[in-house]
C-alpha cells in the first residue's frame, strides 16, 4: 500500500505541478525573456538554485513524513528521494552527449538552444507523468515487477557490453512524421519554431530539434522511470524526484556541455548500475524479506558514479578527428 495514495494526496501533486509550471514561467518570462547564451557561470548558479530546491524539498518531505509516519519511515522515505534524485541525474548526464550530437547535427546556435530545451523539458514532464502513472499501476502485480528488473538488467548489459552507436536525427520517427504534415525550413527565424515563408507556414530547425528532442527523451524515460520505481515504489517519491532531476537538466547542459566528453566511462558505471537496480527489483529485494536496504543503495550507486567519473578525468580518451556533417545531412 502506498503511503501517499493518490485519491488522499491528490491536492499535493495538484499543488507540486501548479509549483513547477510557476517556476518554469519565472525561469523564461523574466529570466530568459531575451534569447542569448547561457554562461558558464549563469549555468553553474541555476544548477545550484534547483539543487537547493531539491534539497529543500526531500527535507520537507522528511519532515511531514517524520510527523505523520514516524522517523524510521521518514529517513526511508528521504533516502529514496535522494537515490531516485541521483539516478536520474547520472543518467540524465549520459543523455547530454546526445544533445550536444542533436543540437550539432541541426546548427542550432547556443543563443536559441535554452528556449528548445526549455519547452522539450515541459514535454518530458508531460510524458514523465503519464509513464510513471502506468508504473504504477503496473507494479502492483509481482511479474510485472520482475519483468521491469530483468529489462533494467538487459539495458545496463547492453550499455556495459555494447558499441556506442551513431546518432543519426535525420532518421527519427517523429521527424519524418513531421514532414508529412507541415513544410520544414532549412533557415532560422529567430526563436521562432514555426514561421511563414513565401505565404507558407513552415517548421523550423528549433521544432525539428526540438521533436527529435523529445523523442529522445521519451525513450530515455523508459529506462530511467523503472529504475526509480526499483528504489522506491511510492509513486509520489518517484514523481517529485525525477521531476525535480529533470528541472536541473537545462542548466546541467549549459554548465557542462563542453565536457560531458570527458565522462567516457560514465556509461560503463550507468550500465553496472542498471544491472544492479534491476537486481534489486528482480530478486534481492525478496531475498532481503521484501526490501533491500536503502542505505546501501544510495551509497553503491554514489561509489560508481565517483569511480567512473574519476577515472575518465584520470585517463582521458583519445581524441578522434571528426569531419562536421556534410550539409547535406542538415537538409530538412
Amino acid at each position: 500500500m502506498s503511503l501517499f495514495a493518490f485519491a488522499e494526496y491528490w491536492w499535493f501533486y495538484l499543488a507540486f505541478t501548479g509549483l513547477i509550471i510557476v517556476l518554469l514561467a519565472v525561469d523564461l518570462g523574466l529570466f530568459n525573456r531575451r534569447a542569448h547564451e547561457i554562461g558558464f557561470r549563469e549555468a553553474g548558479l541555476w544548477v545550484l538554485a534547483w539543487a537547493v530546491l531539491s534539497a529543500a524539498f526531500g527535507y520537507g518531505l522528511y519532515l511531514y513524513a517524520s510527523a505523520r509516519f514516524g522517523g524510521a519511515v521518514a529517513r526511508r522515505l528521504a533516502l529514496e528521494f535522494a537515490t531516485g534524485y541521483l539516478v536520474e541525474q547520472a543518467l540524465s548526464v549520459d543523455n547530454m552527449f546526445v544533445f550536444v550530437l542533436i543540437f550539432g547535427y541541426f546548427a542550432i546556435p547556443r543563443i536559441y538552444q535554452h528556449r528548445v530545451l526549455f519547452y522539450g523539458i515541459l514535454g518530458a514532464l508531460i510524458f514523465r507523468a503519464i509513464f510513471i502513472a502506468l508504473g504504477a499501476a503496473l507494479l502492483r502485480y509481482e511479474w510485472v515487477v520482475v519483468l521491469f528488473g530483468i529489462f533494467l538488467i538487459f539495458t545496463g548489459a547492453r550499455m556495459f557490453f555494447g558499441e556506442e552507436k551513431e546518432i543519426e536525427p535525420e532518421k527519427n520517427l517523429v521527424l519524418r512524421i513531421a514532414r508529412r504534415f507541415l513544410p520544414l525550413t532549412t533557415s532560422m527565424h529567430g526563436q521562432r519554431f514555426i514561421a511563414r515563408e513565401g505565404g507558407v507556414m513552415v517548421g523550423t530547425p528549433l521544432l525539428v530539434t526540438l521533436l527529435v528532442l523529445e523523442f529522445t527523451d521519451i525513450l530515455f524515460a523508459i529506462d530511467s522511470v523503472p529504475a526509480i520505481f526499483a528504489v522506491t515504489r511510492e509513486p509520489l517519491v518517484v514523481f517529485t524526484s525525477n521531476v525535480l532531476a529533470i528541472l536541473g537538466l537545462r542548466s546541467m547542459y549549459f554548465l557542462l556541455a563542453g565536457a560531458v566528453g570527458k565522462f567516457h566511462l560514465l556509461r560503463y558505471g550507468l550500465g553496472i548500475i542498471l544491472v544492479f537496480i534491476g537486481l534489486k527489483m528482480a530478486w534481492l529485494n525478496e531475498l532481503w524479506h521484501g526490501e533491500f536496504p536503502i542505505s546501501w543503495s544510495l551509497a553503491f550507486i554514489g561509489i560508481v558514479l565517483a569511480v567512473t567519473i574519476g577515472l575518465s578525468l584520470l585517463f582521458p580518451r583519445r581524441q578522434r578527428a571528426e569531419s562536421p556533417a556534410p550539409a547535406g545531412k542538415r537538409d530538412r
